[in-house]
Order: C-alpha cells, then sequence, then structure tokens
C-alpha cells in the first residue's frame, strides 16, 4: 500500500505531462510505400514538414455584392504581402476572391492569427481562412481543451453509479482511486516511451486510454470487492477472506486484461503507424489496470475494514437475479432462441453503417472557422482549390500528362508544368470535390487508373487520404480475423474446453452487428447520415470482441468453478445469482466511460464511443444475462466438451437429478427453501 502511495505521487503529473508528447489533431500518416508517399519523398527528401496550404477568401460584407475593381486590386496587394508571388483568383460570380498560401506547421494558431489580421486590411470584406492549415489549428485547439473534459466527464459517470450501487461514499471513491492510480502508472509509462522516441502517442490514443482505464480499473474492482463480500460471510477473518477472494478473481481478471492487450496488439499488423502505436498503448494500460485491481485494491479493502463494503445490496435486487436464473433453466432454449432473434434483428440494420469517411470539416466542432471557411470556399470556388493534387511526371511525358489530366472527370483545373524534383515536372490539380471526400478519392484512382503506364505519381491531400483509406480497409481484413483467433485462444485456455469458447466468440460476433445496426439507426436519426471511417468499424470490432468476451470471462469462470462441485444445472443458476449484479453494474460503467469520448472533437472519436457503448449494454443486459447462460444450460454437459466436469460424470451414472436450487445468497437451497 505504501508502496503505491510514493508511485501515485511519482506518477500523477504525468497524467497531465502525457499532453508535452501526444501529437495533437489528426497527422497524416502515410504507409510505407504508398504513392502518394513516394510523391511526399521526391518534394521534400529532406523530410522535414511541410507547411500546409491555406486558402484566404475574401468576401464582401454584404452578402450578395460583387468585388469591386478597386477591392480586387487592393486584395492583390494584401495577397503579395502575405507571400510572395500569391496571385488571388476572382470567383466566376464575382463575389469571392481566395489566394492560396502555406502556413505552419510550428507555431500554427499564431500564424494563422497573423494572417487573419494581415488580410482583414482589405477595406469593406469579410476574411474567412479553410484548407488543410485551417482545418488543423481547428482541430489542434479542440483536442487541447477536451482531455481534461474527457476525464472529468468520465470519472463523473463512474462516481454516480457507484454511488446508486452501493448507496455509501467510500467504496465509490476506493474504486475512483483505484482509478486514477492505473491512469497515473500508464501515463507515466506511455510518457517515458514516447520522450524515448519508441512509441507515437496522439490525441486519439490518450483518449481512449484515459476511458478505457477508468472502465475496466473500476470493473475490476466491483468483481474483487464483490468476491470479498461474499468470501467474508464464511470467513471472519480479513485477510483470509481477501487471499480466497484473490485467488478466485485474479484468473477472470488477467484473462481479461490478457484478452483486451492481446486483441489491442494485432494492431501491430495494420500498415498505419497511428493504429500500430493504439495497440502497444493499450496493452500498457490494461497491465496497469490488473497490477493496481490485484495489489493496491486488496490492501486498501483490508484497511479500510468492514465498512467500505456496508450497506450491502437490498435482498430485492439479489432475489431478481434469483428469478432470472430460475426462469432461463426452465426454458433455456426458448430464452436463447428468442435473444438470437432480438440480436439478428438488430444487426439487419448494420448495412446502413456505411465506411465511405467524414469530410473533415462536417467531422469538426460545431462553429470550428474552417468548417464556415470551407462552406464559403464551396460557394464560389471548385471545393479543392485549398489543396490541389500535386503530380510528378517525366518532363518528356509533362504534356501528355497534363492532357491525361484534365480529361479525367473531377478535376475541375490543370496548371502548366512546372519544374520539379530530380529532373522531372510537377502539375497542379484542382478537384470539383472536397479533397477528404469519398467523391475526391474515387477521382485520384481514375486519375492513376488514366496515368498508368505513363510513370506519373499522384500525391496531394486528395491522394493521401485515398491511400490511408485503402490502406484501412485492406488492414481489417488480416486485422478482424486474428483478434477472433486471440480472444478464442484466451477463452480455450482459461474454461479448458473447446466448444464453449467458441460459442461465446460466436455471440460476441452476433451482438457486434446488432451494436452496429442499432448505432447506424441513431446516427441516422441525429445526423441524418450514417457514414464513418473505417478506423470506426475496426476499434468498434476490436474493443466490443475483447470487452464483450470479457464479462462472458467473468460470468463462466464462475459457473465453471461452480459446475465442478455442483453440476452445470447448480453452476449456471448460482453463477447467474452471485455475478449478475456486479457484472451488470460494471456494464454500466463501462459503457458510460465509453460515451464520455462524444466530448471529443472528432465526429469518429464521439462515434467510437457511442458504438461501444451500445455494444457493451447489448451484451451486458442480453448476451451474458440471458443469451450465455440458456446456451450452456441447453446444451448441458456437452458446454464443457470435449472435456466433462467430473460432477456432470458423477450425476449421469446415477441417473437423472432434481435441479439444485439456491438460495438468494448463492448457497445450495435446502428442501424447505428450494424453487
Amino acid at each position: 500500500m505504501l508502496l503505491w502511495l510514493v508511485l501515485a505521487v511519482a506518477a500523477g503529473p504525468y497524467t497531465v505531462r502525457l499532453e508535452e508528447v501526444t501529437q495533437a489533431g489528426q497527422e497524416v500518416q502515410l504507409p510505407a510505400g504508398a504513392e502518394s508517399a513516394r510523391v511526399a519523398d521526391l518534394l521534400n527528401p529532406a523530410g522535414a514538414e511541410d507547411p500546409l496550404p491555406l486558402a484566404v477568401i475574401w468576401t464582401p460584407r454584404t452578402e450578395g455584392e460583387r468585388i469591386l475593381p478597386d477591392q480586387q486590386e487592393e486584395i492583390r496587394q494584401v495577397a503579395f504581402r502575405l507571400a510572395d508571388g500569391a496571385a488571388p483568383v476572382l470567383a466566376q460570380d464575382g463575389r469571392a476572391m481566395t489566394a492560396v498560401i502555406t502556413a505552419g506547421p510550428a507555431d500554427l494558431p499564431a500564424e494563422l492569427a497573423r494572417i487573419r489580421e494581415t488580410a482583414a486590411t482589405a477595406a469593406s470584406t469579410t476574411v474567412h481562412l479553410a484548407g488543410p492549415a485551417a482545418a488543423q489549428a481547428d482541430l489542434d485547439g479542440a483536442f487541447s481543451q477536451t482531455d481534461g473534459t474527457l476525464l472529468i466527464v468520465a470519472l463523473g459517470g463512474v462516481l454516480v453509479i457507484l454511488l446508486l450501487v452501493y448507496r455509501s461514499v467510500l467504496m465509490p471513491l476506493l474504486a475512483t482511486a483505484a482509478s486514477l492510480l492505473a491512469l497515473a502508472a500508464a501515463c507515466a509509462a506511455l510518457y517515458t516511451l514516447a520522450r524515448s522516441g519508441l512509441l507515437q502517442v496522439d490525441g486519439q490514443t490518450q483518449g481512449i486510454v484515459f476511458v478505457l482505464v477508468v472502465g475496466a480499473s473500476t470493473d475490476y474492482a466491483l468483481l474483487l470487492a464483490a468476491r470479498y463480500r461474499e468470501e467474508r460471510t464464511g470467513k471472519p477473518d480479513t485477510s483470509t477472506a481477501m487471499k480466497a477472494a484473490c485467488r478466485a478473481t485474479a484468473p477472470p481478471v488477467l484473462a481479461s486484461a490478457a484478452t483486451i492487450a492481446c486483441a489491442m496488439i494485432t494492431l501491430a499488423f495494420s500498415d498505419l503507424p497511428g493504429e500500430q502505436a493504439l495497440g502497444p498503448a493499450v496493452a500498457i494500460a490494461m497491465a496497469c489496470c490488473a497490477l493496481v485491481s490485484l495489489t493496491f485494491l486488496p490492501a486498501a479493502l483490508i484497511l479500510c475494514g468492514q465498512r467500505v463494503l456496508r450497506p450491502s445490496s437490498p435482498r430485492g435486487t439479489a432475489a431478481m437475479w434469483t428469478r432470472i436464473a430460475r426462469a432461463t433453466a426452465r426454458r433455456p432454449r426458448r430464452v436463447w432462441a428468442g435473444c438470437l432473434l432480438a440480436l439478428v434483428a438488430g444487426a439487419s440494420f448494420a448495412p446502413l453503417l456505411s465506411q465511405s469517411g467524414v469530410p473533415l470539416h462536417q467531422a469538426l466542432p460545431a462553429g470550428a472557422p474552417s468548417a464556415a471557411g470551407h462552406e464559403v470556399m464551396a460557394r464560389h470556388f471548385p471545393a479543392g482549390t485549398a489543396s490541389p493534387l500535386a503530380i510528378v511526371a517525366s518532363a518528356a511525358q509533362a504534356a501528355d500528362v497534363r492532357d491525361r489530366i484534365s480529361a479525367t472527370p473531377g478535376v475541375a483545373a490543370v496548371a502548366a508544368p512546372l519544374p520539379g524534383p530530380e529532373g522531372r515536372s510537377q502539375i497542379l490539380a484542382t478537384l470539383m470535390d472536397a479533397p477528404d471526400s469519398a467523391i475526391a478519392r474515387n477521382t485520384v484512382d481514375r486519375l492513376r487508373g488514366s496515368l498508368a503506364g505513363t510513370g506519373a505519381l499522384v500525391g496531394g491531400q486528395s491522394a493521401q487520404l485515398a491511400d490511408l483509406h485503402q490502406a484501412s480497409v485492406r488492414g481489417h481484413r488480416l486485422i478482424m480475423p486474428l483478434v477472433l483467433v486471440v480472444v478464442l485462444a484466451v477463452l480455450i485456455v482459461l474454461l479448458r474446453c473447446l466448444l464453449l469458447p467458441l460459442l461465446l466468440v460466436a455471440a460476441a460476433w452476433v451482438s457486434l452487428f446488432t451494436a452496429f445496426g442499432v448505432a447506424a439507426l441513431l446516427f441516422r436519426l441525429v445526423s441524418a447520415s450514417a457514414a464513418t471511417e473505417p478506423a470506426v468499424v475496426l476499434f468498434s470490432f476490436v474493443f466490443l470482441v475483447a470487452l464483450g468476451v470479457d464479462y462472458n470471462i467473468f460470468l463462466v469462470h464462475r459457473i465453471r468453478a461452480e459446475a465442478v462441485r455442483h453440476g452445470t444445472l447448480a453452476g449456471v443458476q448460482r453463477g447467474v445469482q452471485t455475478t449478475s449484479g456486479v457484472i451488470s453494474a460494471a456494464g454500466l460503467i463501462l459503457a458510460a466511460t465509453f460515451a464520455a469520448l462524444t466530448v471529443m472533437p472528432l465526429l469518429y472519436l464521439a462515434q467510437i464511443g457511442c458504438v461501444v457503448a451500445i455494444g457493451v449494454l447489448i451484451d451486458t443486459l442480453l448476451v451474458r444475462l440471458f443469451l450465455v447462460p440458456a446456451l450452456i444450460l441447453d446444451l448441458g454437459h456437452c458446454a464443457w466438451w470435449p472435456t466433462r466436469l467430473t460432477r456432470d460424470i458423477a450425476l449421469s451414472a446415477s441417473g437423472p437429478q432434481p435441479a439444485q436450487g439456491v438460495d438468494a445468497a448463492g448457497r445450495p437451497a435446502t428442501s424447505a427453501s428450494a424453487p
């Protein structure tokens, strides 16, 4: 306990200091070998950070008016002061002018403020900023303001649920302390690795680690406290009861942490650096959660004495779990068939969830200046004006390449070839659509097909995003099966059988698609669109398969332990009754912590939080409470195939036996209290 207190003092500041090494925003990190990466290397062989394109747009202060000739001349002079050689372009409708310059990347907000101030000196005009530089500044600012908010929202939700569960203050505070301690340890480890260059941490990784550590640590605290309370009924000595509780709790806690960590490690097979870095970060965080839960928390519970677990849950709650267990035991086949039908019905809406992607100006928080600038740009100019494609071709074929680019549908304008790197020519092409839209990606694909055989390479923002999207979709085909294999292996080792782990993975798979279907309907109702990023599907898949199996680990591990002593039927009844309360509370807590991601500035992070929260609730309240127990009851001793439990063998040899009931405390019922 003393050692953890010293560690808390030492590691606590790193929860805040992690921001020092966190890459804010959504930096484009290209997969190795991508065509757009080759163009970037040719144009920037030194590897320095390139300035970002920025569109400065002038419009008359009175909407609908045209820019007068004297105003046009003044804007040209201002543009020249902004960047030597900048040539503003007048819109065809005469109601806007724009100049594309570069800004940053160092101290981007200050530079944009200077550019806006200078641009505003053009009389009687309103200035808007759009393009990658403006969007990056908005994104960085939004991320810098949400880290503390995210932690407060997550911890606030956890505290409310814990207060409702325990109806006291001490246990919620103790569980929260364990969560913060695990978070501090994880942040200290991530800070050290990031500072030494061994690991990359960005805003996405930091947000996911925050909510996962808070949720998982609290779940493990609930599991240990519930088992400790149970052991205290037969062992008045606190040390003996805690040793028994730790022995019973350690296997499912370690299996749970290992399942999540191993599932996330499979992201190392992704082609995208950002996804590759998330796996080790989450694995480190889960190791901290398990370590705190099995060392600090037992010591704290013993030191706090009996007060920490008082008052106990009301008898009405225990009786409810008993009624559910008995009702499931009476008609198990009807129960699991009904659950499966409900899951399939929800999963039927999963195809509505599109992975076409969401343009950044739509994914940013409402009111972001760059989003408003994009809308102004799109009204008066081709949407790709702020970020043209960069095509590198041999000087001998530059004219032919330019003609092919001009003939490609979706290209609005093509500039004359300019001298490029290594004796090649560089050609800039403006797209009709937003550079980060699905339509722009399709234009890039058509353009590359048209230029096949010329040796020309297509780069620029739209090409980079097209390469990222393709790499993401390609990685899913490898990572998703690997996650299922990893989770299945952990379950086989824990349960020492084959059939039941296969059924648990299948149940997690079905509930995953149900979560996608329900989320797609919710997205349609809220935003009239179910479009999302491939990363949302991948991360939601990994988390929901791992977390969904987590709660089944807590349940089925207890069922197996009871079935070894009392047979499968009584084991299921005892397992459901003794774990339902704590697992239901844990599920609500984890759903609440992931729902806290909705405060993050990027839409796709909010979507991840929404999908995972829905999936956790489905797993907690339907799959774990009804579907899995009903399947085990219907299969009987066959559920443990290819092994057979000793108690089941004895019961089979002695002929049919009456079902053994359990009382409200989870003990075998006597003849007077049997159901």
